[in-house]
C-alpha cells in the first residue's frame, strides 16, 4: 500500500506554518516563517518551506490552508483581507513552480476536516468549527459536509458588523467581530486597557511602555497564564465577545456542536467556561432548546495544516485512481 506523506501549510496574517503530515494526521516534521507583506515573496516563501520539507522527506502533494475568499472550486483567491493576493490561481502557480500537485482550502475549512476526521469535531453531525488567530474564519459542516455557499465564501462570520461605527477591520469595515474576538483583538484590547491606567503593577504594561509595538495576542495569552492582570482583564472582555458570537452561531445554525480552533483557540482555558455562560444566556429562548456543545480543538494550531494535508493526499488518491 502506498503511503502518502503530503505537506500541509496554513497561511495566516502573521505568520506561516508547514508541515509533513501522514495519512493518520500525525505531524512528522515542521517549518515556520513570518507572512511577507508582498504576493511574490510570500510564493517564494511558501516554495522554500515546500523545498525545505521535500528535502527531508518524500511528499506526494502540498495543500494550502489560505485565510480568504477562494472560488467554489477552490482554484483562486478571490480576496484576503490579511494576504496580498487578489484573483490569484495560486494552486496552479505553485504547481508550475514547484513540480507538485497543489491544492488550495479556506483555512477555517481545512481546521473543520482535520478536527472532523482526527479532533475535536468527530461525531459532530452539524458542526461549526470558528477557527481565532489573527482573525476570525469559519467552517461550516452539515452532515460532515463542508457547507461553502452559492459563491465559496460562506460562512464569514469574522466580518459580521458587532458595534456600528467600532474598530476599523482590514477588510475595510468598522466594527467586526475580529476586531474584538481574536488574537488583534487581545492586543486591542490590552492597549486600551492600560491607557486607562487602571494596571499599573502588570509586567504587560511595563513592557508596552517600554515597546509599544511588541505586544502580541500569544504574549497576552502568555500573561493571563501567569496571572498578569490586564491578560486576565483582556481575556474577561475577549469571552464576552465570544459569548456573543456562539449566540449568534447558535440562532443563525443551530448546530450541535462547536469546535474552537486557531492560535487563539488553542488557549480555550482562559476563556471557555465563561464564554459559554455568556452564549447561554443570549442565545435566543435559553432555557427551552438545547445549546450546542462547545469544545476547545484537540489539533491546536495544526488543524489547518493537518487539514489541507488530508486535502492534498485525498486529491492525488483520486488523481491515481482515475
Amino acid at each position: 500500500m502506498t503511503t502518502h506523506h503530503t505537506v500541509g501549510i496554513d497561511i495566516g496574517g502573521t505568520s506561516i506554518r508547514a508541515a509533513v503530515v501522514d495519512e493518520r494526521g500525525e505531524i512528522l516534521d515542521t517549518v515556520r516563517a513570518q507572512t511577507p507583506a508582498t504576493a511574490p515573496a510570500l510564493e517564494k516563501c511558501l516554495d522554500r518551506l515546500v523545498f525545505d520539507l521535500a528535502s527531508r522527506w518524500s511528499v506526494s502533494a502540498v495543500g494550502l490552508a489560505i485565510a480568504g475568499f477562494l472560488t467554489p472550486d477552490c482554484s483562486r483567491v478571490r480576496f484576503s483581507p490579511h494576504l496580498p493576493w487578489r484573483e490569484a490561481a495560486v494552486a496552479a502557480d505553485m504547481t508550475a513552480r514547484i513540480g507538485l500537485p497543489v491544492a488550495c482550502e479556506h483555512d477555517a475549512n481545512a481546521a473543520a476536516i482535520a478536527e472532523r476526521r482526527f479532533g475535536a469535531a468527530a461525531g459532530g453531525r452539524n458542526v461549526v468549527v470558528l477557527a481565532i488567530g489573527t482573525g476570525i474564519g469559519a467552517g461550516l459542516l452539515l452532515d460532515g459536509e463542508i457547507y461553502r455557499g452559492s459563491h465559496g465564501v460562506a460562512p464569514e462570520l469574522g466580518h459580521l458588523r458587532v458595534v456600528p461605527s467600532g474598530r476599523l477591520c482590514a477588510c475595510g469595515k468598522n466594527g467586526c467581530f475580529e476586531r474584538y474576538c481574536s488574537g488583534t483583538a487581545l492586543v486591542d484590547n490590552v492597549v486600551e486597557l492600560v491607557a486607562d491606567g487602571k494596571y499599573p503593577f502588570s509586567q504587560i504594561a511595563r513592557e508596552i511602555a517600554d515597546d509599544p509595538g511588541s505586544l502580541t495576542g500569544r504574549r497576552v495569552a502568555a500573561g493571563a497564564h501567569d496571572g498578569d492582570p490586564v491578560g486576565l482583564a483582556a481575556f474577561a472582555d475577549f469571552a464576552q465577545w465570544l459569548g456573543l458570537g456562539l449566540a449568534m452561531i447558535g440562532d443563525i445554525f443551530d448546530p450541535d456542536l462547536i469546535v474552537l480552533a486557531g492560535g487563539v483557540g488553542a488557549s480555550s482555558g482562559l476563556f471557555l467556561d465563561e464564554a459559554r455562560e455568556h452564549y447561554g444566556a443570549l442565545l435566543t429562548g435559553s432555557g427551552h432548546r438545547r445549546l450546542a456543545r462547545i469544545r476547545g480543538t484537540q489539533l491546536g494550531e495544526a488543524a489547518g495544516m493537518i487539514g489541507a494535508a488530508a486535502i492534498a493526499r485525498s486529491r492525488v488518491v483520486q488523481v491515481s485512481a482515475s
